[in-house]
């Protein structure tokens, strides 16, 4: 089968990872003193420093944000593998990436920030938040002019400033990008939930600049599932597997108390999370919804606003997304390298095309290119 038969591959959530200086060189001069940046704590750690703070997640373990290819247990061990040494060229640099793209087999790039999905939650100041996400905005715009055909830009945005975020948004549109990515946690959002009257210009303007939101894992000090956490070393697997759940709670919540039903052009993309829950999740919702359908403000199952208004990332190793395409339908699945995270890898298109070959070669394009190309509008 030619490249021309199995149309474009589109990597709907791969990373950057932004150079330690970005924020001291892009951000506005008043909050230059107060930039993120990496630095050294008094046992000789490697740490990163929000507002000054150091975040003690991957404390001397910052080469763990990235690491493709390399051994987990070195990246986890303290004081071993530094961020620089950690990042691959094709993190930071965009003709290493699209050097890599090509390797890989993907068209086209949707970018996400690595330190970005660090911060939010560590910071109580809505106007330096602000001042973070359009500091990053404006270096990941400047690295996608490299190729503006084949990498994308999706906006940082912080509901801690919900006017700045109207701002930065409207200002990140105009450099190119065609999305906007949001921290799903509560922390980031000052304990506020999505219907607050506060957040209202921020949705519609979204809504009007027709940028998809996406919801996203973040990396925090103290997660929302903290209380089930053991800190020491078999706590690994269940701390990052779980990363996942906060995803999965902000696209609830957005099914669950009319988001999608108030904003009807607003849509929503769930990203790494995994993709083969949703079937049993949304039979759950519809099924609670006929229950207590007088006690929520969408007026149509939960399952038809999905339909309606989302998509959903799969993961290359789910060993079921053929199943789930050929149950929820081909149109509302995407998929994503995660590269040049610790637990992405090389060959992820090829294993992907074994996991869906099953399917129709329509259904096989949907997935790998053109729902992404469509939800997000990259061929306008």
């Amino acid at each position: 089968m030619s490249a021309a038969e199995q149309g474009l591959v589109v990597d709907a959530d791969g990373h950057v990872l932004e150079p330690a200086d970005t924020w001291l060189n892009y951000i506005d001069p008043p909050y230059r003193d107060r930039a993120i940046r990496i630095a050294e704590d008094e046992q000789g750690y490697e740490v990163l420093l929000i507002d000054g703070k150091p975040l003690k997640t991957l404390r001397g373990q910052l080469g763990a944000l990235g690491g493709i290819d390399m051994d987990a247990a070195e990246l986890f061990t303290k004081g071993r593998i530094t961020y620089a040494e950690g990042s691959p060229p094709g993190s930071y640099d965009p003709t290493a990436r699209l050097q890599v793209m090509d390797e890989e087999g993907i068209d086209i790039s949707l970018l996400y920030p690595t330190i970005g999905i660090c911060w939010e939650g560590h910071v109580d100041d809505p106007k330096l938040a602000t001042a973070y996400t359009r500091a990053y905005n404006r270096w990941l715009a400047e690295f996608c002019r490299a190729n503006p055909k084949r990498l994308f830009p999706v906006a940082h945005a912080s509901l801690l400033d919900p006017e700045g975020a109207v701002e930065e948004v409207i200002r990140a549109r105009e450099e190119g990008c065609v999305g906007v990515y949001l921290s799903p946690d509560m922390a980031a959002r000052g304990g506020k939930h999505f219907d607050h009257p506060d957040f209202v210009p921020f949705w519609e303007t979204v809504q009007d600049l027709a940028m998809p939101i996406a919801f996203h894992v973040v990396v925090r000090d103290n997660p929302s599932f903290r209380d089930w956490l053991r800190y020491d070393r078999v706590d690994g697997l269940f701390g990052f597997a779980f990363l996942a759940i906060d995803v999965m709670a902000a696209f609830t919540q957005m099914l669950g108390i009319g988001m999608f039903e108030k904003y009807p052009r607003l849509k929503c993309a769930v990203l790494e999370a995994g993709s083969n829950w949703i079937a049993a999740w949304l039979d759950r919702l519809d099924h609670k919804f006929r229950v207590m359908k007088h006690r929520t403000p969408g007026l149509r199952q939960p399952s038809e606003y999905f339909y309606r208004q989302c998509l959903i990332s799969a993961d290359p190793d789910e060993s079921a997304t053929a199943r789930m395409v050929e149950h929820i339908g081909a149109d509302y699945f995407i998929w994503a390298s995660d590269y040049p995270h610790i637990d992405a890898s090389f060959g992820v298109v090829h294993e992907l095309r074994e996991q869906l070959a099953s399917l129709p070669l329509e259904a096989q394009r949907k997935v790998f290119g053109e729902n992404a190309i469509r939800f997000y509008d990259l061929a306008g």
